[in-house]
């Protein structure tokens, strides 16, 4: 149900009534949609006695949460791909088969622009209503200039219209579409001499991505996408070390990288890598689960090492047809064992630094936009323990009141 941003209530004034994550009673004042103030309830600067009050009723409040890796935008569905691997078909061999993301490549250039945004706002829904108030959105499913093209803009088009932080990714090195088959050399020079250039030069583009594996990209190839990216002046991530260790971590962190994700077979050299250029790890369980994939991620090694661990969705149509990030926190601490701390900076903190946002987002903070979430539990463990149900009481997304039910 689309509703005009514009038209949602002011979160202006003072909230009271708020427990902090640590158990403290808090406040936090917010005019013209930004945190002017916060801290204990007790130290309420007197200039705001006169501000409206909104009586938070006890809840406990976190940031708005942040979903740093999707595919939202997509044409189609893969549910036959789910029964082939119920079948035993691995994803390998379900990509080798003419299905995985060139399946989704197909129906995504069939739909035109207002299907993807109908389709897209659809998905954006079930995560905003849950709390997510800045999401990234990656292209990938066109991989043509006129596609990839017509993914991004769809991305922006959706943060215009529900007043949401979008981060637009360009993923064109995420599969080798048919036209190109045998000719990976020939498409990469696509991706990087015509289709990157054209879409950055149009606004289009706040990072880049690529899909270094087996089943995509070389290591040499993705080495020429970061080139690429990094003289249009363009940050870079990677999709790295899902399947097997093609070492795309120690590439990426060579090229300052917002993050590596996905990472289950990251070697300790991987990890050591992105330690040192301050990587983030973007730990995505929920194709994990999908897959039912047996590698975990080296949780321990990266907590060692103090690299910055985020969670996200994963959203795609083939390996996380996932649509809660409430959800995907409770995989993270059940299959990975991060702690409840853990998964809640994942969401916030470390999300923020994968879409290097850390300086508008992922915290409850003055001069920084008002999003932040109230929520019906007693304590933040219930935010993973929970799943099945949407516990947030009140969104404040942009500086206005965005309930969503």
């Amino acid at each position: 149900m689309m509703r005009n941003f514009s038209n949602l209530p002011s979160a202006d004034g003072v909230w009271t009534n708020l427990r902090s994550v640590e158990g403290r009673d808090v406040a936090i004042v917010v005019e013209n949609g930004v945190i002017r103030w916060t801290g204990v309830v007790t130290a309420i600067p007197a200039e705001y006695a006169a501000a409206k009050k909104h009586d938070g009723g006890g809840a406990l409040v976190t940031p708005g949460l942040i979903d740093c890796h999707t595919h939202l935008v997509y044409g189609g569905k893969r549910a036959n791909e789910f029964a082939m691997r119920l079948a035993g078909a691995t994803y390998e061999e379900v990509s080798r088969a003419g299905g995985g993301i060139v399946s989704s490549v197909k129906a995504t250039r069939a739909a035109s622009e207002e299907e993807l945004f109908a389709s897209g706002a659809a998905r954006l829904e079930e995560l905003l209503a849950e709390g997510v108030c800045a999401i990234e959105i990656k292209s990938g499913y066109g991989l043509a200039l006129e596609h990839e093209r017509k993914q991004l803009r769809v991305a922006r088009k959706l943060g215009e219209a529900y007043g949401v932080t979008v981060r637009a990714t360009f993923l064109g090195a995420h599969a080798l579409p048919p036209e190109y088959a045998g000719r990976s050399g020939d498409y990469i020079d696509l991706v990087c001499n015509e289709m990157m250039p054209a879409l950055a030069a149009e606004g289009l583009i706040d990072a880049v991505d690529a899909f270094c594996e087996n089943i995509a990209f070389s290591v040499a190839e993705t080495e020429r996408v970061f080139q690429a990216a990094q003289a249009l002046g363009l940050r870079v991530k990677l999709h790295a070390e899902q399947l097997t260790d093609q070492g795309g971590a120690i590439l990426a962190a060579r090229y300052d990288a917002l993050s590596c994700d996905h990472i289950e077979y990251l070697s300790q050299a991987g990890v050591d890598a992105m330690a040192k250029a301050g990587c983030v790890a973007v730990l995505l369980p929920a194709a994990f689960y999908t897959l039912r994939e047996k590698q975990h991620p080296p949780v321990a090694a990266l907590r060692a090492a103090g690299v910055p661990i985020a969670v996200s969705t994963d959203h795609n149509p083939g390996t996380s047809p996932c649509l809660s990030l409430l959800l995907t926190m409770n995989m993270a601490c059940t299959l990975f064992r991060l702690t409840v701390d853990e998964v809640l900076a994942g969401v916030t903190t470390n999300a923020a630094r994968a879409l290097d946002l850390q300086d508008t987002h992922g915290t409850i903070a003055a001069r920084r936009p008002a999003n932040f979430l109230l929520w019906n539990v007693g304590e933040a463990a219930e935010l993973a323990y929970w799943f099945g149900q949407r516990p947030v009481r009140t969104i404040v997304r942009q500086g206005r009141i965005a309930n969503w039910r």
